[in-house]
């Protein structure tokens, strides 16, 4: 208001940029809790993901061990090739098969980047400002 007058004195320039360089203290300490929180998330979300990964294929490997015996066995039984050169057709396709999938799953795993992007740069940016100041 116009009749609102301050009196005192006003804070001086040393106050000033010190409590500036407090509130960056600040911004960097909340900006450090949230990547590390952000960190934790993902690592947990990970482990849980991959636990019920680890489950299912470990019994899709037994499955697949069965139906692959099985498939042998038809093998021999459809074409009367003796049983080892059965084993080596379906072992040679599946090696085949699974050298593929290893190979297209880590040019995956490759193309992307775990970290959180967005936090570690704005991080940069406030260790920037603190160390040059202007």
């Amino acid at each position: 208001m116009a009749n609102d007058l301050r009196t005192g004195t006003q804070p001086s320039v040393t106050s000033l940029v010190t409590g500036i360089a407090s509130d960056l203290q600040d911004l960097l300490a909340q900006q450090l809790a949230l990547f590390k929180a952000e960190v934790e998330s993902d690592l947990t979300r990970t482990k849980e993901a991959l636990l019920v990964l680890a489950g299912g294929m470990s019994v899709a490997m037994v499955a697949g061990i069965m139906l692959c015996l099985m498939l042998v066995h038809l093998l021999q039984w459809a074409s009367e090739l003796p049983l080892w050169a059965c084993y080596g057709i379906i072992g040679g396709g599946l090696a085949l098969v699974g050298g593929t999938l290893v190979y297209v799953g880590r040019k995956r795993f490759e193309s992307f980047n775990p970290m959180p992007v967005e936090s570690v740069r704005a991080l940069k940016e406030n260790v920037q400002c603190l160390t040059n100041p202007k």
